[in-house]
C-alpha cells in the first residue's frame, strides 16, 4: 500500500508540474497578452490645435470612438512646437495639428523621429486686414505680417506672389524665403511672426497671412473675410495625424486614423466650416 501510494503521489505531482509549465508557455508566447491588447485598451493622448483639430477629435471621441472600443484624452496646444517635442518625449501618443512640409522641417531641423500617417483636413492660408478692403489697396510700404517657420513662410510669399503683391524667383515655390522675392513694387514690408500671433497683428499691421486654424480662432472666416485665399486644388499642406515613429502599427492609431478619414468625419467638417476647412480624403 505504501509503494502504491507513493507512485500515485509521483504522478499525481508530475501532472501538476507539467499543467503549470503548459500554461506559463502558453502565456509568454501570447503577443496579444503580451502587450497589444493592453496597450489597445488604454487612453490613447492626443496633441491638437484648439480650432478645428480638437473640434474634430472631439467629434470623433464623442460620437465614433465608443463603438470603436478606442478611448481619446485630447490635449489642446497653442503653438506648432510643443506638441511635436512632447509627442518625440513620450507624452503624447500622436498629434493632429500639422502638414507633412512642417513636419520634414521640423524633423530635419530639431533631429525628432516623427512619422505623418493621414491626412485628414486643409486649412486654406489667407490674407487678412482690417485696413484694407482688397489687395489692390495696399499702399507704397504698407507691412505685411507673415509666419515665420519655414514651411508657412514659403507657402505665404507664395500666396503673395500669386495675387501680385510680390514676385518671387522663377520656380522656388513654396520653398521661397525673403532672400527669393526679386520683385517688390510697392515696397512692402514683411514682418515675420509666431503664427500663433498673427490674428493679434492685425491691429498693428496692414494686413497678415494667416493659417486657416489660428484664423477661426480669431473669429474669422477664411472663406469671406480673406483678401485672397490660398487655393486648394494640388495643395501639398493637408494637415494630418502624426505619431512617433515605429508606432504606426498601434492599434489605437489604426483605429483613429480609420475614424478620421470616415464618412462621418468628411460631413462634420463640410455641414461645420461650410468651406473654411476642407476634407483632404
Amino acid at each position: 500500500m505504501r509503494k502504491m501510494f507513493g507512485l500515485l503521489l509521483a504522478v499525481g505531482l508530475s501532472l501538476g508540474l507539467t499543467a503549470c509549465g503548459s500554461s506559463s508557455s502558453s502565456s509568454s508566447s501570447d503577443p496579444a497578452a503580451a502587450s497589444g491588447t493592453a496597450a489597445a485598451s488604454e487612453p490613447l493622448k492626443i496633441g491638437v490645435s484648439p480650432v478645428p483639430h480638437a473640434e474634430i477629435v472631439k467629434y470623433v471621441a464623442d460620437n465614433l470612438a465608443p463603438a470603436a472600443g478606442l478611448k481619446l484624452e485630447i490635449v489642446e496646444f497653442s503653438d506648432y512646437v510643443q506638441p511635436n517635442l512632447q509627442l518625440q518625449d513620450g507624452q503624447l501618443g500622436a498629434n493632429y495639428f500639422q502638414h507633412k512640409p512642417y513636419l520634414d522641417d521640423f524633423n530635419a531641423s530639431k533631429g525628432t523621429k516623427l512619422s505623418y500617417v493621414t491626412s485628414v483636413h486643409l486649412e486654406p492660408l489667407g490674407l487678412y486686414s482690417k485696413k484694407v478692403k482688397d489687395v489692390a489697396s495696399l499702399g507704397k510700404g504698407a507691412t505685411v505680417a507673415v509666419p515665420n517657420d519655414a514651411t508657412n513662410l514659403g507657402r505665404a510669399l507664395k500666396l503673395l506672389a500669386d495675387n501680385g503683391v510680390i514676385t518671387l524667383k522663377d520656380g522656388v515655390g513654396t520653398a521661397a524665403t525673403e532672400r527669393d522675392v526679386t520683385g517688390n513694387p510697392q515696397e512692402i514690408k514683411l514682418q515675420p511672426l509666431e503664427a500663433a500671433q498673427l490674428p493679434r497683428s492685425l491691429e498693428d499691421v496692414d494686413a497678415a497671412v494667416i493659417n486657416g486654424n489660428y484664423a477661426m480662432e480669431a473669429n474669422l472666416n477664411p472663406d469671406s473675410d480673406a483678401l485672397v485665399l490660398e487655393k486648394a486644388e494640388g495643395n501639398p499642406y493637408a494637415n494630418g495625424l502624426v505619431v512617433a515613429e515605429g508606432h504606426e502599427n498601434d492599434p489605437r492609431i489604426v483605429t483613429l486614423s480609420k475614424l478620421l478619414t470616415s464618412p462621418e468625419v468628411k460631413q462634420f467638417i463640410e455641414q461645420k466650416y461650410k468651406g473654411a476647412v476642407i476634407p483632404a480624403f
